[in-house]
């Protein structure tokens, strides 16, 4: 056993890399063990010094909570480091505590940050110390406890590895950790409405991972277990997401009929819940994309704009108007105003949009190139060369910058500014033009006998 716990704290010291960005994993978090300033512990200097491990841990776990609950999540972050390194002083390498704090950190860096590999990193030293904490705690209390912590571990690493696409991994993690609940259950050291919970995130977890395998059946059947459990707990307003994902399965298995029957059932709970203005715009959004794109019948069409303009409503009156989300719905909208002939309203809400667009995403930027070209586009096909002519070389100026002369996307502006260069309304301006420049340089040039350096007679 000895041998055990020294294999153990040979693995957690040469494994530990508490990283506070993506960049440092593996490197020795010097700040782990330091004092923080006074101004953040609330106590004076020397308060804090003589402090003891253990009050100091406290202090930091508390504190950490607090983060929490107010959403300072670096900050939380920070204190959960803190709370490892205190951990391990206070007990000890081996000790259940250290694991459960090492998958606290593991689960923040997830949940608060998104970051995968530091949640790898710390799940899995939480994972190689649970089976010795487990081993020599003869306790009920502690055995359950190791539990919860392996249900957490189990958790995070099945969330880390669907972030990193390795779904097989995620498949594993998640199938485990319903093990593991059930188990706790059966013991009585978790409740219903935990563990209802808990069912959701999974089955909602693997659906996304059989979605992602094109196991397009499993994936439905994980959002029938979610949508039946939420309605056992009475929770119809948290149906929502779940029909969204299924509409998204079927959509990825070509079935745009069902899709668009599960996003209209997703739009009328998010309007009739007020589950908030964003995902009713981004449901109407997404419901217009889905009836353009099926639209087989007239009612279809129809629908669509009505969608369409819906949610650029609700964008805009909860985003505003320079919020990216809207303006790709609006750029979605206009194309589907192309697609049915309405190239007037088309420019025009295009041309409306250079200014929010330059504003949001700078004047070099895809976005304004590609506004351009569609509005250079729309003129050129309408007749109207000169406008064109100069779009379009506004737009050439740009990709030029952005992607290179020899870019396809650059190529292909070129030619057609190429094109629209001969055409006689547009060559009849540049001659205009060379000539007014030519007359303006001889006009600048100073006459014969009279350039500033002749010495006057009188």
């Amino acid at each position: 056993m000895t041998d055990d716990l020294a294999m153990t704290k040979t693995r957690a010291k040469s494994r530990e890399s508490p990283a506070e960005s993506p960049n440092s994993m593996g490197s020795t978090d010097r700040g782990m063990y330091a004092s923080p300033p006074c101004s953040q512990t609330g106590y004076t200097k020397r308060e804090f010094i003589m402090m003891a491990p253990e009050e100091k841990l406290k202090h930091f776990d508390n504190r950490a909570q607090a983060r929490d609950h107010n959403r300072e999540f670096d900050a939380c972050i920070q204190d959960l480091v803190r709370c490892v390194a205190l951990t391990r002083l206070v007990y000890g390498d081996g000790h259940l505590k250290l694991a459960q704090a090492h998958a606290r950190l593991a689960k923040a860096y997830l949940q608060f940050k998104g970051w995968a590999p530091q949640a790898q990193e710390h799940s899995a030293l939480a994972r190689e110390l649970l089976p010795f904490c487990s081993s020599v705690s003869p306790r009920r209390g502690e055995k359950l406890q190791a539990l919860m912590c392996l249900l957490d571990i189990h958790l995070t690493q099945g969330g880390a590895s669907l972030l990193t696409a390795n779904l097989e991994e995620a498949e594993s993690s998640f199938l485990e950790a319903e093990q593991v609940l059930e188990q706790l259950h059966l013991q009585g050291a978790i409740n219903q409405e935990e563990k209802m919970k808990t069912e959701l995130e999974i089955s909602s977890a693997l659906s996304r991972v059989y979605r992602r395998q094109s196991r397009h059946k499993e994936a439905l059947s994980q959002c029938e277990k979610s949508l039946q459990r939420l309605e056992d707990c009475g929770k119809p307003e948290k149906t929502c997401s779940v029909y969204r994902d299924m509409a998204a399965i079927e959509q990825g298995k070509g079935h745009l009929d069902r899709a668009i029957e599960h996003l209209s059932k997703a739009h009328a709970i998010a309007v009739s819940h007020s589950s908030g203005e964003l995902e009713e715009a981004q449901i109407s959004h997404s419901l217009a994309l889905m009836l353009s794109a099926a639209a087989t019948e007239p009612h279809h069409n129809e629908s669509a704009g009505h969608y369409f303009e819906q949610s650029l409503s609700v964008y805009k009156s909860s985003a505003g108007p320079q919020d990216p989300a809207f303006l790709a719905a609006q750029d979605d909208f206009c194309h589907f105003l192309l697609l049915n002939g309405q190239q007037e309203r088309c420019v025009e809400i295009q041309r409306a949009s250079l200014a929010p667009k330059r504003s949001a995403f700078g004047d070099l930027s895809a976005e304004v190139s590609d506004t351009l070209q569609l509005i250079g586009s729309v003129d050129m096909s309408e007749g109207r060369m000169k406008q064109a002519h100069r779009t379009m070389t506004k737009c050439l100026e740009i990709q030029s910058l952005l992607y290179g002369p020899q870019h396809k996307k650059t190529k292909a502006t070129q030619k057609a500014v190429d094109m629209l260069a001969r055409a006689p309304e547009v060559a009849e301006r540049q001659r205009q033009g060379t000539r007014k420049t030519k007359n303006l340089t001889l006009s600048a040039l100073p006459s014969s006998g009279n350039d500033g350096n002749s010495m006057s007679d009188s």
